[in-house]
């Protein structure tokens, strides 16, 4: 406790009372998971606190409840302090702790969910077991239905078979202006999913599935939005790779480049993808596709400068990617992978209408189109699984096209 206690009157202060000694399995706790020094004494300051507002409310494990964590947090509020994620996060851990250790039964992080949030972990369930869909695809879902029945019960209690034709057109009718693209589409599939579960449930009795309008999706209507190959090697070469965040990133950027893998796909990769004997990868993509893909040498050699660099050496996840910061677990989602482009395409000075990975697999296609590859073996490298997914990509071939252009009247050649 020195380590992070210079003061020895404050630390026989912290360390006194019931709670004090729980500290000392805290920062042990925090430095078992591989937190800075700096952190692991914030959150002891945090946690340090938090024992004499109990102590001063006199406040014993088992009457520890959901409005402590909130009456603590709304006190520091009132005193002037600005307290970021960072100090909710402090809190909740130390929580953890205790409910591990059994000190208290039951953390307050985790009281009862809402209505709204007890009906989606049932009809995510649904998903998962009996329509067998992916978790990217109820990652997806999961916030439209949320709005959804936000727009329909609020807060209070959810009665779906009050539910009318009209309510579904109203959401619809709202919020599709505000969606781009394909996300419309999302949308309309996720409000039929989620009625059909309602009815199959017997939650509702009406099919109001069939009243959810369809939205036209005009194929081929879009082109591609691809990074030149010179802001592909700009991107590239702006990564610090001194420093392991810098490592990470850059072998990242390569896979999204050099391979065309979606975000998703790069996430999920773990070290028992990666055949080094064979010089292979393995890549986990849509709709629980399996696919091998050649591993090239450059790629290859930024995932083994990063993976002996990456801390902790002796991590017990088998993810390829972790966070830069403790606790050093798994890339969660694309998101994290997002995040990643996004600051590398700042670093670079680069700002595109769009910042996200897919930009690297349109410019992968892109190149290939302009070294004269065909569509059907462009369509193989990204794994497309129909041949009108990759047709799009004519609409890049100037030169292709260009022999294609009728003279335009009284202009000339």
């Amino acid at each position: 406790m020195s380590l992070y206690f210079k003061n020895r009157r404050k630390l026989e202060q912290r360390e006194r009372g019931l709670w004090g000694c729980h500290l000392v399995a805290f920062a042990e706790w925090l430095q078992a998971k591989r937190y800075a020094q700096w952190s692991i004494r914030r959150k002891l300051q945090v946690a340090a606190d938090f024992n004499q507002w109990l102590q001063r409310k006199r406040i014993r494990a088992h009457q520890i409840a959901p409005g402590h964590t909130s009456g603590y947090l709304l006190l520091r509020r009132r005193a002037g302090l600005r307290d970021g994620h960072s100090v909710t996060s402090a809190l909740h851990q130390y929580l953890e702790l205790l409910c591990e250790g059994g000190v208290i039964t039951k953390p307050p992080s985790q009281s009862s969910p809402a209505p709204i949030e007890k009906l989606l972990i049932k009809y995510d369930l649904y998903l998962e077991k009996e329509r067998a869909l992916a978790l990217a695809t109820r990652i997806c879902y999961r916030p439209y239905v949320r709005d959804f029945l936000l727009d329909a019960f609020g807060r209070g209690r959810i009665a779906l078979s009050l539910l009318r034709a009209i309510n579904v057109l109203t959401f619809v009718r709202r919020h599709a202006p505000q969606l781009k693209g394909k996300r419309v589409q999302l949308m309309t599939a996720a409000l039929r999913s989620f009625l059909r579960f309602a009815r199959y449930r017997g939650m509702m009795s009406r099919d109001l599935a069939s009243c959810v309008p369809t939205v036209a999706c005009r194929a081929l209507s879009t082109v591609p939005k691809a990074l030149p190959q010179r802001q592909v090697r700009q991107v590239l070469s702006a990564c610090n790779r001194k420093t392991t965040t810098g490592k990470r990133d850059y072998a990242i950027l390569l896979l999204l480049a050099r391979l065309g893998l979606r975000s998703g796909e790069v996430a999920r990769l773990t070290l028992d993808d990666v055949d080094w004997e064979n010089g292979g990868v393995k890549v986990h993509g849509k709709a629980g596709r399996i696919d091998q893909l050649p591993l090239p040498a450059d790629v290859g050699t930024a995932i083994v400068a990063y993976l002996k660099a990456r801390k902790p050496p002796g991590s017990a996840t088998r993810r390829l990617f972790l966070y830069a910061h403790a606790p050093f677990t798994g890339f969660r989602n694309q998101k994290a992978v997002g995040a990643v482009v996004g600051r590398a395409l700042a670093k670079a000075g680069i700002a595109p209408a769009r910042k996200s990975a897919h930009q690297f697999r349109h410019a992968l296609a892109s190149e290939l189109l302009r070294q004269g590859r065909s569509l059907a073996e462009i369509g193989e490298v990204l794994r497309h699984r129909n041949s009108e997914t990759t047709a799009i990509y004519a609409k890049v071939d100037i030169q292709s096209l260009r022999s294609l252009a009728l003279p335009w009247p009284g202009g000339g050649r």
